[in-house]
């Protein structure tokens, strides 16, 4: 029988997949256990199941990589897979448009999950990538997202520590509430130079059926060729087409799904 009796299986099983980070894609079955405070017997059962199903693999170098059954079961996530599948035109309408960056973002909890991204070859260099996750007060998707959350989800932002990412991004709770504001009354996003300092995006809201915000959209720029006032009307007609997709006919009036 397992030890730790306070834990369940599962929970043990789950602290073994959330061991495995964008920095950490590959690890030891030593560095597993270690990062899911596993006993080494235990963590050793619960992987070779998991290498069974198929959730892991394990490499030729006798290290863990996550595996592709988990990759198929993740792909099933209706905020995933059908909203990307819906918007992936129109994202690819905005490149040929601009060969600049375009970005797909979604809300969970207090951070944005990034469900497609598309690389322009000479565009700006960015940090995101599919299934990673970013601050909301930073980014421009996640500032929409943020700007048409519900009001707790606002407050537990603005009440926590803003992650300064460079000497421009905004971590005054006052001044990002008027920023909100301003996202809300203009429709569309400007985050200039927050993250890095040689990049600009400007994002717009997806609307669901209801007219509730369940996505952004954005455009990554080089800051020195960038300019908001002509980018946000080609990103708010995107946002617009892929809202219509989803069978919406209204504008942003809700909260994030």
């Amino acid at each position: 029988m397992d030890a730790q009796p306070g834990r369940s299986v599962t929970s043990k099983v789950l602290a073994l997949l959330d061991a495995f980070t964008p920095a950490s894609p590959a690890l030891t079955l030593s560095e597993l256990a270690r990062r899911a405070e596993l006993p080494l017997p235990t963590a050793s059962r619960r992987v070779a199941e998991l290498v069974a199903w198929g959730a892991l693999e394990r490499g030729d170098d006798g290290r863990y990589r996550i595996g592709l059954r988990l990759w198929e079961v993740g792909s099933l996530a209706p905020r995933g897979l059908g909203l990307r599948e819906l918007a992936l035109p129109t994202m690819e309408d905005l490149y040929e448009v601009t060969h600049e960056n375009v970005q797909l973002a979604v809300r969970q909890d207090v951070e944005l999950v990034f469900i497609e991204r598309i690389a322009g070859r000479h565009a700006v260099p960015v940090l995101t990538r599919v299934g990673g996750r970013f601050a909301l007060h930073a980014t421009g998707v996640g500032l929409v997202l943020l700007a048409y959350a519900p009001a707790e989800v606002q407050e537990q932002v603005l009440a926590a520590p803003l992650e300064r990412y460079t000497p421009l991004t905004i971590t005054e709770p006052g001044r990002l509430r008027r920023g909100l504001a301003e996202v809300r009354r203009t429709g569309y996003a400007v985050s200039d130079r927050q993250v890095t300092m040689d990049a600009l995006s400007v994002a717009a809201p997806i609307c669901g059926p209801e007219g509730s915000v369940v996505a952004a959209i954005s455009l990554v720029v080089a800051h020195h060729r960038a300019d908001p006032v002509a980018l946000a009307p080609l990103v708010q007609a995107a946002g617009r087409t892929i809202s219509r997709s989803l069978g919406t006919s209204y504008g942003p009036r809700g909260s994030v799904g």
